[in-house]
């Protein structure tokens, strides 16, 4: 009989300071707007440092949604839309992070948003080296990925001529390890 010691667990966490999720969706059909959340957090998990054995665990409070218009946020937090005050967070949890080349990973796993949890596939990029002020390992990743609003129930009965179906993701992260 063999036993085999467990590598070693890695914990990495998000520098908010230096982290933005985005997002960007079609309005009648003609301009994006873009918006993002600023109340965000992750942490990775990893034994290893290609991080194919990444856990990727992220929330985002709904409240915190920023377009850069007051009054079309406080529209997006309630029912016809996020319903932030019945559904406060968006949340995502990694299930694989598989490298496909050099520095760019396939992410997949479960986004839950809305009430709604559904399966998607983002795409990694990760840059990573040393902080030079606090000598920590640092790394960083641009992850981009496409939704449907309508999966996640975030108004289903809009017309796609007036606000896209499409929502592209976009995400600026910078880790430390701990």
């Amino acid at each position: 009989m063999a036993f085999r010691t467990p590598a070693p667990s890695s914990a990495w966490s998000l520098d908010k300071a230096h982290s933005k999720l985005g997002f960007s969706i079609s309005h009648l059909t003609v301009s994006d707007v873009e918006g993002s959340f600023k109340k965000v957090d992750a942490k990775i998990t990893c034994t290893g440092d290609d991080f194919t054995d990444a856990v990727v665990e992220l929330t985002a409070d709904v409240s915190s949604i920023n377009t850069d218009n007051d009054g079309r946020d406080k529209h997006l937090q309630n029912a016809d839309y996020f319903d932030a005050e019945k559904y406060p967070t968006i949340t995502f949890k990694s299930k694989t992070f598989k490298k496909l080349k050099d520095n760019t990973y396939a992410v997949t796993g479960n986004l839950t948003m809305h009430g709604v949890t559904k399966p998607v596939e983002l795409r990694a990029v990760a840059r990573s080296g040393t902080n030079p002020m606090s000598k920590k390992a640092i790394t960083g990743f641009k992850i981009t990925g496409v939704i449907n609003r309508i999966d996640f129930g975030i108004a289903p009965s809009t017309p796609n001529a007036m606000l896209g179906e499409e929502v592209t993701l976009t995400a600026n992260t910078e880790f430390s390890k701990d």
